[in-house]
């Protein structure tokens, strides 16, 4: 006998069809989520206080944002195949030290030092991927060794001494100079950040070496079984990791006008923060760098938007905290999708 359809049964279909569109939808563009979060953002804390889309204000948030969204990149390459890095803000630092020593102290030009600098941020971050990939050591163990280490030579070389913008050479600080567009100011440190995005934006969905990334994070058995070099894209990941984290370095003696040992402790979670707010999966194979974009300016806009709110710093990494555990558990209610 057949059953009569009731409207409850119609309207718990309807609802779960809602979700079940939403959950695909996300699924397949994993930017949208961070997205309407932004939108969001902007329009309630431009309600709150009249100064907060002042471009002044604007060219502040976003001079805060470039570190650790470069940063953030570097790490979303690494994110992208089932790992993580503790050690981002170490090697920004640390190569950002060793480039002001080796013009100040050792005296080479800037641009040689500034050079040796990148490096040796690319050379630390080939140590990481050494340890995951040759002597197959879990990545955070990894990092969170190089992080102590790093941090450790860091204080060795500099002395814990600060070296001002003044005592190098102008190529050093120059990421720090801006361009005035009206009363917003755009520094060059900034336009790196977006040419930096731009550049991983193409090679992770036009190349090759992208779609092996993708297919490394998202089940490296069955990469390898395809015939991709599985330890090899690692090992390019963690390097090329390193290098944007010394490029990160290079930023923040321009948006510092010194290089100074005694930052970047927060910059690990602030960047492993943007790349989780961003929709990239913890999980690996999931997830863009336009995302982690996005992801840091939510950061950057909700910690602005609070502090003119007259919000105490405690509360706003309470709102950040909570933002993440929201991101994440939308992660795995849409990891669940059935495809």
């Amino acid at each position: 006998m057949a059953t009569a359809t009731t409207a409850t049964d119609f309207d718990v279909r309807r609802h779960d069809s809602f979700g079940l569109r939403v959950q695909h939808l996300l699924h397949s563009n994993p930017v949208l989520g961070p997205l309407a979060v932004l939108i969001v953002a902007i329009i309630a804390f431009s309600i709150v206080n009249a100064r907060f889309l002042t471009a002044t204000n604007m060219s502040l948030v976003l001079q805060q944002v470039t570190v650790i969204a470069v940063l953030a990149l570097g790490q979303t390459l690494i994110i992208l195949t089932a790992g993580i890095d503790l050690s981002a803000g170490a090697i920004a630092v640390f190569s950002s030290i060793l480039a002001a020593t080796f013009c100040t102290r050792a005296g080479l030009p800037g641009v040689l030092a500034l050079v040796l600098g990148l490096g040796f941020g690319t050379l630390m971050g080939a140590i990481n991927g050494f340890l995951v990939t040759r002597i197959k050591l879990p990545p955070f163990i990894v990092t969170l060794g190089t992080l102590t280490i790093f941090f450790s030579l860091n204080s060795v070389v500099s002395g814990s001494e600060t070296v001002r913008g003044s005592d190098m050479p102008g190529i050093m600080t120059w990421t720090g100079e801006s361009i005035p567009i009206g009363n917003f100011r755009l520094t060059y440190g900034s336009i790196i950040m977006l040419l930096l995005f731009a550049y991983f934006f193409y090679a992770l969905s036009r190349t090759a070496w992208g779609k092996h990334v993708y297919a490394t994070g998202d089940d490296a058995e069955a990469a390898r079984l395809a015939g991709i070099q599985t330890s090899r894209v690692l090992f390019s990941v963690y390097t090329v990791a390193g290098l944007l984290y010394a490029v990160g370095g290079w930023i923040l003696i321009g948006r510092l006008a010194s290089a100074s040992p005694n930052v970047g402790t927060e910059y690990n979670l602030d960047s492993i923060t943007a790349v989780v707010l961003g929709g990239t999966s913890l999980f690996g194979g999931r997830g863009s760098v336009l995302g982690t974009l996005i992801g840091a300016l939510i950061v950057g806009f909700f910690r602005n938007g609070l502090q003119l709110a007259g919000v105490e710093v405690v509360w706003q990494g309470f709102a950040i905290g909570l933002l993440v555990l929201i991101a994440v558990s939308l992660d795995q209610w849409i990891r669940k999708v059935k495809t």
